[in-house]
């Protein structure tokens, strides 16, 4: 019997609610069906109630996780390399949380390949991640954005654009009496005909959760506050965020006018929302790829996004668009001392309230239109299939490719500099 592909994951918690969390559950799921691969999770980015290895029932031996605080550590990651003698070394998110791995490259990928997914928000070009991308043996990148400039930062390094998808048998269009019997058992016998906006981010900085509510009111106090609502799945309290219920407290939508969904839900409960609702927002200066949109298109609602990152991508095909896509009042450049530059787009506040109008008063034909192509955009751009099976490829080209501990080749620790 061929011996399995064993792969070392670092990333969120493969059953955490998050963006992240859900594309690796995505892969590790459909390549755990397949009976070739054996996965081990560092699965960080969620606070645990207990830190001893989990095992599912249905998985046994071929996927444990190991919970931790943050992403990891270099102790975990040597342990594991020992112990679990993975055949690659897969990791996922914000490169910032990565350094302290990439200064290992010298331990783990003399042993197996290093597979990096990756997303970044914007440009100019970060030439700082150059190092970052050329400690790794390939990677793999979420939007074009990221593509482009992984390419143009780091032409030696091996590129494969795979961007994330969602369960397209989950987040579908329900049925039209469906969405009435949800709107009759979730809202008020006055609120069933108002126009629904939904909002599904986590509360933090760039998702610009308190200019949505304040611009949000500006709308109601113009077109009548019985005409539209505003629901939030969010934290509303997020240390990283604004505190919502003290602003909504502030600016009298306390009837109703902005409603919150604070519990974590599974997937079916997220479509059945996005399906009550009208349109799903996403107006963050910064946006690698924007999950929640994608989600939201699946189920045949249209969109308000930002031209940026990601978002720009997924609400126009280049030639349609499947909702309203704002573009940027400004481009500003901010940075940290770990992220130099980074352009932050900011909409302004008109072109958002124009939007808001534009679907308000949108007639039917063009939401019905906008419903029909949107549905057929993500099944012909994001398919789940080639999500799954192109991990699935992905994963076993590496693995043939570059080998791994005994087998290991196309790798050396002596590079050569010209000076």
């Amino acid at each position: 019997m061929e011996s399995k592909i064993k792969v070392l994951v670092l990333g969120d918690h493969p059953f955490a609610p998050s963006g992240v969390g859900t594309q690796i559950r995505y892969m590790v799921e459909h390549l755990l069906e397949t009976g070739k691969f054996q996965f081990h999770c560092i699965a960080g980015a969620v606070k645990h109630k207990d830190y001893k290895p989990q095992k599912t029932d249905k998985w046994g031996d071929d996927l444990v996780i190991f919970p931790v605080d943050g992403y990891g550590n270099k102790d975990l990651v040597r342990i594991l390399m020992r112990k679990f003698k993975p055949d690659i070394v897969w990791f996922m998110t914000d490169p910032r949380f990565w350094g302290w791995l990439w200064e290992m490259e010298d331990e783990i990928r003399p042993l197996c390949p290093m597979v990096y997914y990756h997303v970044w928000d914007n440009y100019p070009y970060p030439t700082f991640n150059k190092k970052f991308y050329d400690s790794n043996d390939v990677v793999v990148t979420i939007s074009k954005v990221t593509d482009d400039i992984v390419r143009t930062v780091a032409p030696d390094v091996e590129c494969i654009y795979l961007p994330h998808s969602v369960n397209q048998e989950v987040f579908k269009p329900f049925k039209e009496e469906e969405i009435k019997n949800l709107r009759s058992q979730n809202f008020q016998a006055d609120e069933k005909d108002k126009f629904l906006f939904f909002w599904n981010n986590r509360n933090a900085r760039r998702k610009q959760s308190g200019s949505l509510i304040f611009w949000f009111k500006e709308f109601l106090d113009e077109v009548g506050h019985d005409k539209a609502m505003l629901l939030m799945h969010t934290d509303t309290k997020d240390p990283h965020g604004q505190n919502l219920k003290a602003i909504i407290a502030e600016l009298g939508l306390t009837d109703r006018q902005v409603m919150f969904s604070e519990a974590k839900l599974p997937p079916e409960h997220l479509a059945a929302m996005y399906n009550m609702a009208d349109c799903t927002i996403n107006i963050s200066d910064a946006e690698g790829f924007g999950l929640a949109t994608l989600e939201s298109l699946s189920c045949g609602t249209p969109i308000i996004a930002t031209m940026t990152g990601g978002l720009q991508q997924q609400v126009t095909d280049g030639e349609e668009f499947f909702g309203i896509g704002i573009e940027p009042a400004s481009k500003a450049i901010i940075g940290s001392q770990q992220v130099p530059w980074i352009y932050e787009d900011r909409i302004a506040k008109e072109d958002f309230l124009n939007a808001l109008r534009q679907m308000l008063t949108c007639e039917e034909e063009q939401m019905e239109e906008w419903k029909k192509k949107a549905v057929e955009w993500t099944k012909k751009e994001y398919p789940f299939e080639r999500y799954t099976s192109g991990w699935e490829k992905i994963l076993t080209d590496i693995h043939e490719k570059y080998g791994s501990w005994e087998t290991r080749k196309g790798y050396s620790r002596i590079k050569q500099k010209e000076f």
